[in-house]
């Protein structure tokens, strides 16, 4: 296979689908490449299930959507056991969340209880169902979407959810241009119905594999240890990132760095994922007066370049 052309392809398609967002993209393709879970913020009616479905297709996975709201409980996503008169036993049915790809769409309408469901699910690949644990398929994605803490009807995910999350990104609303595009062109939804897988289960596991060869030198950790270090001065943001956080800085900055064409990770690969990668995990100090994105871009230009 050859890698950076399937890449490319990957992105190319994509593209086709999600008009004028080519940075946000390749955030996505980068994260499903690192093997993280992903989470789509923005207002509806910009793409976010659009993209979410065009994710699942382009990488060849077998993937099943949930409309998240208040009143979804978790079996609704782990499954049941209903007895079988003809084999007089109970039988367990499988949920939705036993497929590749889950799009949870606005998994922030759902109540603490069915959203804390996910948490074993995207930690460990694995559920636990009436006592008994059950493997889920490999590979596992959670593709959520969210709408803004602003709107009604909304509950904010809690910490330990969030940081399952590898990157948290938002679309924005497309430029002019593109924005013509859309009006113009076809539906987007008959586009994705139309798209080609371009992997298969074993492509991105290699895929994966080279990831995860991407060499990181001493002076790179060097530069993600201080990032890590500044956010948890207490200057930037009111508690720092973990471990489990500077990990998955890492991770990300391999796959763009992949994604670049490059076997090594550069400090601009680290920088680009960065705000995408942690904004989501950290609160800002009081007198900050920014978002966390804007905060963690702030932070970057104070620490120094390797």
């Amino acid at each position: 296979m050859d890698i950076q052309a399937k890449l490319t392809s990957l992105l190319d398609q994509l593209n086709t689908v999600i008009v004028g967002k080519p940075d946000q993209t390749q955030d996505c393709v980068a994260c499903l490449l690192a093997g993280g879970h992903l989470l789509i913020e923005d207002v509806p009616g910009v793409g976010k299930t659009t993209l979410a479905h065009a994710l699942a297709r382009t990488f060849g996975l077998h993937f099943s959507r949930v409309q998240f709201t208040a009143d979804l409980m978790p079996s609704d996503l782990l499954g049941v056991s209903i007895y079988e008169r003809s084999q007089e036993k109970f039988i367990f049915h499988a949920g939705p969340l036993f497929a590749q790809v889950l799009l949870a769409d606005e998994i922030n309408r759902a109540s603490p209880k069915t959203q804390s469901a996910l948490l074993e699910a995207m930690e460990e690949k694995q559920v636990t169902v009436e006592g008994q644990t059950r493997p889920l398929p490999t590979p596992f994605f959670v593709i959520a979407t969210q709408n803004p803490m602003d709107q009604a009807g909304t509950y904010a995910l809690p910490e330990s959810q969030l940081d399952r999350f590898l990157m948290c990104i938002s679309l924005g609303y497309p430029s002019r241009d593109a924005e013509r595009q859309l009006l113009c062109g076809v539906d987007r939804r008959e586009l994705v119905d139309k798209l080609p897988s371009l992997l298969t289960p074993a492509e991105l596991l290699l895929l994966q594999q080279q990831v995860q060869a991407v060499h990181a030198g001493a002076p790179l950790l060097d530069y993600v240890q201080d990032l890590m270090a500044a956010t948890r001065g207490g200057q930037w943001f009111v508690q720092g990132l973990s471990p489990r956080a500077g990990i998955a800085v890492l991770r990300a900055a391999k796959a763009r760095a992949l994604l670049a064409g490059r076997n090594y990770v550069a400090p601009d690969d680290v920088r680009a994922i960065l705000p995408q990668t942690i904004a989501h995990r950290l609160i800002p100090t009081g007198d900050a007066g920014r978002g966390a994105q804007e905060q963690v871009r702030a932070m970057l230009d104070a620490v120094p370049l390797p």
